[in-house]
């Protein structure tokens, strides 16, 4: 395949983001896939007309946003696509901050809200059955007192898995992760881990029954809940340290 090269920088200011801004160009230009080796960096840089220290710049700040990767004695290769990178600057751009938290849950909870009548109207067998296990999964954590962070954002994914909108399941990631990391940042320990399994548990047994108005009230109970700790936190919030999350 012949590749198309890329064109010289014509301006100096900020000239690591002019790297930047001329790199992700001949990736889309060239439709490069995750995995791809990049020409080497003697190359690059001779394309770019630029000095090496100045392209490796531009590749730095690429890695950190998940572009591009590069590997010690192999090369740089183009990343797959993450939403890592977005959460970990999102999580600490929120900090301690609990009024974003709140509004983050509050886009989680819209939502979810408001999107959980389609998945009681396509929803199969197979995955009310994965519900209820990963319910069954919170309890016995919920039981002897661990968290369950893991079955809890499997839970939320698979409310709308069937809904086979691959953004939609992203975008609840996204919001589920932010909220999670940000709160390693502040105290929202929750005080009452059995309450959280009976909140899904609930809401499982309503799609399960196709009531959607039981539905809605249960996600919506279960969100009011989390508001109530992130409210009862405003004034004394902690720092670091380790809690369950009530997400």
């Amino acid at each position: 395949m012949t590749l198309k090269s890329m064109k010289p920088l014509t301006r100096a200011p900020l000239l690591y983001v002019s790297v930047q801004e001329s790199l992700r160009a001949y990736i889309d230009d060239n439709g490069l896939a995750p995995g791809t080796l990049l020409p080497a960096e003697g190359e690059l840089a001779t394309q770019l007309g630029v000095s090496r220290n100045s392209l490796r710049e531009g590749i730095k700040a690429l890695e950190s946003l998940g572009v591009l990767e590069t590997r010690r004695g192999v090369g740089i290769f183009v990343k797959a696509f993450s939403f890592e990178p977005l959460l970990d600057n999102l999580a600490y751009g929120l900090g301690g901050a609990l009024r974003q938290i709140e509004e983050v849950l509050e886009i989680r909870r819209t939502l979810e809200v408001g999107l959980i009548g389609k998945t009681i109207d396509v929803i199969g067998a197979e995955d009310i059955a994965e519900l209820h296990a990963t319910v069954n999964r919170m309890r016995a954590h919920a039981e002897r007192g661990e968290t369950f962070a893991e079955d809890d954002q499997l839970f939320h994914r698979l409310l709308f898995r069937c809904q086979d909108n691959e953004t939609l399941v992203r975008l609840i990631d996204v919001f589920w992760l932010a909220f999670y990391k940000a709160s390693d940042f502040v105290n929202l320990e929750n005080a009452d881990p059995m309450a959280t399994w009976r909140d899904h548990a609930a809401i499982v047994d309503a799609i399960e029954a196709k009531d959607l108005e039981e539905a809605r009230r249960r996600l919506d109970r279960h969100y009011e809940g989390i508001a109530r700790v992130i409210a009862n936190n405003k004034t004394s919030s902690n720092v670091g340290g380790t809690h369950e999350k009530t997400v």
